[in-house]
């Protein structure tokens, strides 16, 4: 019997969309959106009814009868730290999504869209797995100051989807193993994964762990605070340097690692580079490796550079010695969306309130 999801990722400048037949994919669908189109409105929020015409529009286009959905998924943005799993969207999840405290971004878009489709045909609406997603132990909170606590965002849906896929893989269940989970795309979040719990991740986007694409990670913090000072830099500008435009972009003008690959065969600075950028990464491994007292399972490459057979093979020669390494190249967050919203309307989890 059919289970029709439509799943929804909206991001700064796309939204993808796709629907699926319980874990068959139907369509999927990236729907671009040009500076000038999104300049017409104030605020993220604003572009709700723009983007849900584009989905809407879509789902036409492809022939899809929308009163054949059983439920509506969309991906969660930072709104409050959140235990993993999937949610009912309600009124107190929309009122953050328009005014979250942790800044806006059009991930929370998702839910919104996602509650108002839903709502028209009568159907569950859910998100799964937000970035801010938080089941870390007590002490993995300390900074070193009491005024400061390390805040979990990092790629949780697809951290948690490829951890359950591996499991699966291997006949076992995902609340059994021990394993590290190394997210690598724009920005780069490593998980120890501890028995279905992530105990303990770096902050992918304020400045923690490697150095990424675009953003520079653990900075000296000697260094940033004279740059603050100096007067020669905004806080705008400083921002970007942490988030924007650090890492490899910073080191080499861009952020394609195609080219820097290949590039790194004949310039001898841009192979130094790579091998620092593998060798960040190796380094926090090992140290999700040590959060998780040792006892590993197995270490998961995903993301869009996990496709890089170079880059694996690097991070496999480093960390191999504490766990087998697989790659599970890519994010497939449109299936992780329909899998999370499946395991609930097939009754094998339950949904979790807001």
């Amino acid at each position: 019997m059919s289970c029709y999801i439509l799943v929804i990722n909206p991001g700064s400048t796309s939204t993808k969309v796709g629907v699926f037949d319980g874990e068959t994919p139907v369509f999927e669908q990236t729907l671009r959106h040009s500076a000038e189109e999104l300049a017409q409105f104030a605020t993220i929020p604003n572009q709700l009814n723009f983007r849900k015409q584009l989905i809407l529009d879509a789902m036409v286009q492809h022939g899809f009868d929308i009163h054949n959905l059983a439920a509506v998924t969309g991906r969660g943005g930072p709104v409050k730290p959140l235990l993993s799993g999937t949610y009912n969207i309600n009124e107190d999840m929309l009122a953050e999504c328009r005014n979250p405290k942790r800044g806006h971004h059009a991930a929370c878009l998702g839910a919104m869209i996602a509650h108002e489709i839903a709502g028209s045909l009568g159907v569950p609406s859910f998100i799964v797995d937000p970035p801010v997603v938080d089941e870390r132990q007590k002490i993995a909170l300390y900074t070193g100051h009491p005024m400061f606590e390390r805040i979990s965002i990092f790629h949780a849906l697809n951290q948690k989807a490829v951890a359950k896929r591996h499991a699966k893989s291997l006949g076992k269940r995902y609340e059994d193993l021990n394993l590290v989970v190394c997210h690598m795309g724009g920005g780069i979040s490593i998980g120890a994964h501890c028995k279905g719990r992530v105990i303990d991740v770096n902050n992918s986007l304020n400045g923690d762990g490697p150095f990424s694409p675009d953003r520079s990670g653990t900075l000296p913090m000697i260094d940033i605070i004279k740059l603050c000072f100096s007067g020669e830099y905004t806080q705008a500008e400083v921002e970007k340097i942490v988030c924007g435009n650090g890492g490899l972009l910073a080191y080499t003008g861009t952020t394609n690692m195609i080219e820097l690959t290949e590039r790194a065969k004949t310039e001898e600075k841009i192979a130094e580079v790579l091998a620092a950028f593998h060798y960040q990464i190796a380094k926090e491994i090992g140290a999700m490796a040590v959060a998780l007292g040792g006892q590993v399972d197995g270490i998961l490459l995903t993301g869009g550079i996990a496709y890089g057979k170079e880059t694996v093979e690097a991070i496999r020669a480093q960390v191999e010695w504490i766990a087998p390494v697989t790659a599970y190249p890519g994010e497939d967050e449109l299936l992780a969306l329909a899998q999370g919203t499946l395991r609930v309307l097939q009754g094998e989890e339950e949904a979790k309130e807001y």
